[in-house]
């Protein structure tokens, strides 16, 4: 059964009416599926500058990642002497020199706010780098087949082992290489548990089945989701499960690197031929170097994919091609769409990295990061938080006095003990009480001993004489001073009342 649309449009110069099979729609034959079944890939090896590049991004980022919560930093005594520690039983971060309170998450948030402006500044310059060299899933994907070819050989053994039938060296192959794979995830796991304790300590409870439930819990799961992503889906968590590929379009535009095929020398293509003439023919040999080293399956040929991670592998073995064959290395590289416009119209090219996009990212990347050092150096480690009754609002003394009370909280960065005075202004007369320290009495300027690194919380009654209060609210501002070094933080409150 065939069906048109608008049948009865058939004036001269109206557009052709597409038509289409029902029956075929309705069996689903003429839609792609949004989920292909895994296809294998086995990588071949190369070498090249970009394959370099790689392993050194790899040494490097793993190397932060497992060294870093073994580093050791000497905070002073009664503090973790950890370099990079995320306390959570103290509700505290460490990093270094840097001490993160929780009421300080902010810097946090702007450190992953810097961290998304990064990501799309070297997305529109170089397109997907973040995924080619520095994406987790790429790096450990990157060791995994590492891993892979030491045990079973290179693409051509690796493909001839899995057609083979099963047999004993089959096998212990198989588990040679399940093994390893299992010792890297569960160091993975085992790594990212190191900065929630001291990692030592953390280490032997480990070992010792000392450790928290939630220790082991955590290994487990990023032992297994290390294990199953680098090993077994690799490709299809890039294609299928990210995001990234499918938003790093918005951050792009025509002046954008990535990695390309020069359509414009490579065509048309043809099998290699000694003494050919070059003239009448593209560069490209159809040697297929590009495809089988690609870690992702595709064609580079075939234009720009959704799958193409940028890795530049292709660029690599294309140029080693390219030198044996000796023809000019770049049939590959990392280009614009912009230039290839440009060479398709005889125009010189250009590398454009300055442009009103990157630099429009650039400096807010910048502007964030200049702010939260500012702030970070500038802050005070004595601070101050005070919060008014709700219920009552206020209360009248027998002799007419008006008394309000406060929750005072005093936040002792230091690490050390700290004595303090409070005193309060806004209204004459003021006297001030902290309940539960008799000694003091109602005191102008009441004092307090702080203990190190430490928020400790104080109650506090406000008294101010009759008739001081001339309507319902007046402000009122709390300073509290350090006796030894003067230094002050203040707060600033309202004193409430019957009004007049």
């Amino acid at each position: 059964m065939r069906s048109t649309e608008n049948q009865s449009d058939t004036a001269i110069g109206a557009p052709k009416i597409r038509e289409y099979d029902v029956e075929a729609v309705n069996r689903k034959e003429t839609r792609p599926p949004l989920y292909v079944p895994r296809k294998k890939i086995h990588p071949r090896r190369t070498q090249g500058f970009f394959r370099t590049f790689k392993w050194w991004v790899m040494a490097v980022t793993l190397g932060i990642y497992y060294v870093t919560p073994w580093l050791r930093w000497d905070r002073g005594p009664g503090a973790p002497d950890q370099a990079v520690l995320v306390d959570v039983p103290g509700r505290r971060f460490y990093f270094f020199f840097i001490e993160i309170w929780p009421q300080e998450f902010y810097y946090i948030a702007g450190l992953l706010i810097m961290a998304g402006l990064g990501l799309f500044l070297v997305t529109s310059v170089v397109g997907r780098a973040w995924c080619g060299y520095a994406c987790p899933q790429t790096v450990w994907t990157d060791l995994f087949i590492w891993v892979e070819r030491l045990v079973e050989g290179d693409r051509g053994a690796r493909i001839r082992l899995d057609k083979a039938p099963m047999s004993a060296g089959k096998l212990m192959k198989r588990l040679t290489k399940y093994v390893i794979w299992l010792i890297i995830a569960m160091g993975t796991g085992g790594a990212w548990v190191f900065y929630f304790a001291d990692a030592p300590t953390l280490l032997t409870d480990l070992f010792t089945g000392q450790a928290a439930t939630v220790a082991y819990a955590t290994v487990g799961v990023l032992t297994f989701t290390t294990f199953t992503l680098g090993g077994f889906m690799r490709e299809q968590v890039c294609t299928y499960m990210c995001p990234w590929p499918r938003i790093q379009a918005a951050m792009m535009d025509e002046e954008s690197l990535t990695v390309t095929y020069r359509t414009d020398r490579g065509e048309p293509r043809k099998p290699f031929e000694k003494n050919a003439d070059w003239d009448k023919r593209g560069d490209c040999i159809d040697c297929k170097a590009c495809v089988v080293v690609c870690p992702m399956g595709i064609d580079i040929r075939d234009g720009q994919q959704l799958e193409c991670i940028t890795c530049a592998l292709c660029i690599d073995a294309c140029d080693d091609v390219m030198s044996k064959i000796g023809r000019p290395r770049g049939l590959i590289d990392y280009d614009s769409i912009a230039n290839d416009e440009r060479r398709r119209e005889g125009k010189e090219t250009k590398l454009r990295l300055f442009r009103p996009r990157t630099l429009f990212y650039f400096a807010l990347w910048a502007l964030i990061g200049l702010g939260m050092v500012y702030v970070l150096l500038t802050r005070s480690d004595l601070d101050i938080n005070v919060i008014h009754d709700r219920n009552p609002l206020y209360t009248t003394l027998s002799d007419g006095s008006l008394r309000n009370g406060y929750t005072f909280k005093i936040l002792n960065k230091a690490r050390e003990q700290r004595t303090l005075t409070l005193h309060a202004s806004g209204l004459p007369g003021i006297k001030l009480k902290v309940v539960g320290s008799e000694d003091m009495g109602d005191s102008p300027d009441p004092y307090f001993t702080v203990k190190p690194d430490r928020l400790q919380s104080f109650r506090l009654l406000v008294t101010v004489p009759p008739g001081t209060l001339k309507s319902d609210a007046a402000d009122l501002r709390f300073v509290l001073k350090e006796i030894n070094t003067g230094q002050t933080a203040s707060y600033n409150s309202l004193f409430r009342g019957p009004g007049q």
